[in-house]
């Protein structure tokens, strides 16, 4: 087992410039992007109304993997964050696999969020094609991400804090809109109960909203790979984590009870993000206006995040031997800047399938992101597991060991058992399986890393 990192040492020429305002910022930020503006109308389709009881079952789950991991980042550190910890814990073949992995996430979800941003471009600009919307936004990113970590860091607080900021008060004025305490009457509880009641589909309903709801949170992890850039790990790191169950809490059960409170379940569709089509709905056209962009600031958000973690995680594989070794360098400024820019362009393929096959790839993309998500959660739980037995400890102790790291992988089968059963989630299993297995027998023909 690797030691402690020095926290006020550099991690191999990457820049400590991630303030804890920033650290705290980019957690609350990477919990609000397109899996809860847009993906969120897929899993209210699948329950009504119960679904909130999917967000409180997900929630709980990536609560106490975000204990875990953080437990793990105090004691070590670095931007390799869980593949470090595969490698360190379980083995170098599972780092290897958790860190191309989770590189592979972070390129699919950037492609996603380039996507989404066209769909709520549709709001104003319909006859703006959507690869255009993509290539700009990825343009501004990579400008974003190729000036020095503080810039980004700053950027991103920014950013998270406009998203904040405005879901917080999209949600108090739905509160007062359900209570009436403004000039209109109270709209009440009668949408969670009216068009086929609370469970309109049953248990079973809840059971596959939770696949949808299992994307919705998946950004939260990105909060891992800043570990490397942290100025102060040891207090930095707990805060951010803490603050997980907050966001859940006021966030993702605020904003979808909203949402479900205003209009009925059964009105909406996967066109537009819910929280507009309902302050449209309700007549608040003004606040749906100013949220729509705050939702573009959003996107724009979350794939900013993703490119930083992505071209983070290539250049700890690198430097691990597990990538090539050009993409392990960094500039003077402490930039991955061949990482990033090869990142970049991967993620610039998708301008090009949003060309060819508008208003179809969000939903091919979603499918395969949740399976490479279930690898990246499972991974923190084991090696958490190992980290623990080989008599690892830090000053910020996961609760419940070992029996939360079982239950957490039960829900991990589940959502796999789950993802068979729902057509729209074969073609990202089997994408899954046939990912894993590449990725296995690479790692079993090369040289690993010791």
């Amino acid at each position: 087992m690797s030691e402690p990192v020095d926290p006020s040492v550099d991690d191999g020429g990457l820049k400590r410039g991630v303030k804890t305002r920033h650290m705290l910022m980019i957690a609350m930020g990477s919990s609000i992007g397109t899996g809860l503006f847009l993906g969120s109308a897929e899993s209210i389709n699948y329950a009504g109304p119960a679904v909130l009881l999917g967000f409180v079952i997900v929630g709980a789950i990536v609560y106490l993997l975000m204990r875990m991991l953080g437990e793990m980042a105090v004691a070590h550190p670095v931007s390799g964050s869980f593949a470090a910890y595969a490698r360190d814990f379980i083995g170098p073949r599972a780092g290897f696999i958790v860190g191309w992995n989770w590189w592979f996430t972070t390129i699919v979800v950037g492609m996603i969020e380039l996507t989404a941003m066209g769909t709520f471009l549709d709001f104003w600009f319909p006859e703006i094609p959507h690869w255009l919307t993509a290539l700009v936004t990825l343009a501004i990113v990579v400008l974003i991400n190729a000036a020095r970590v503080s810039v980004f860091a700053e950027a991103e607080y920014w950013l998270s804090l406009i998203k904040v900021v405005a879901l917080s008060l999209m949600i108090i004025l739905g509160i007062v809109l359900v209570l009436g305490l403004g000039p209109e009457p109270a709209v009440g509880t009668e949408n969670l109960f009216i068009h086929g009641g609370f469970f309109p589909n049953g248990a079973t309903g809840v059971l596959f909203s939770l696949v949808a709801v299992t994307f919705t949170f998946g950004g939260i992890m990105s909060i891992g790979t800043a570990a490397g850039e942290a100025e102060n790990p040891s207090t930095t790191i707990p805060r951010a984590v803490n603050s997980v169950i907050w966001r859940i809490l006021l966030f993702y059960l605020g904003g979808m009870s909203v949402i479900l409170l205003l209009a009925p379940w059964d009105e909406q569709g996967d066109s537009a993000s819910p929280f507009v089509r309902v302050l449209t709905a309700v007549g608040v056209d003004g606040a749906a206006h100013v949220l729509n962009l705050v939702i573009l600031v959003a996107v724009a958000s979350v794939c900013n995040t993703m490119t930083y973690s992505g071209s983070r995680m290539l250049r700890d594989l690198a430097r691990n031997g597990q990538a090539p070794e050009f993409f392990g360098a960094t500039t003077k400024k402490g930039l991955p800047l061949r990482a990033l820019l090869f990142d970049a362009a991967l993620m610039g393929t998708v301008v090009i399938l949003n060309y060819f096959f508008e208003g179809k790839v969000f939903a091919i993309l979603l499918a395969i992101i949740v399976g490479s998500e279930l690898i990246t959660w499972a991974s923190i739980s084991f090696a958490h597991l190992r980290f623990r037995a080989n008599g690892g400890r830090s000053s910020f102790m996961a609760p419940f060991y070992p029996y939360a790291n079982w239950l957490c992988a039960g829900f991990y089968v589940l959502v796999l058992v789950l993802m068979a059963f729902l057509p729209d989630y074969r073609v990202g299993l089997g994408a899954l399986i046939a990912w894993v297995v590449g990725l296995s027998i690479i790692g079993a023909t090369r040289k690993q890393s010791a």
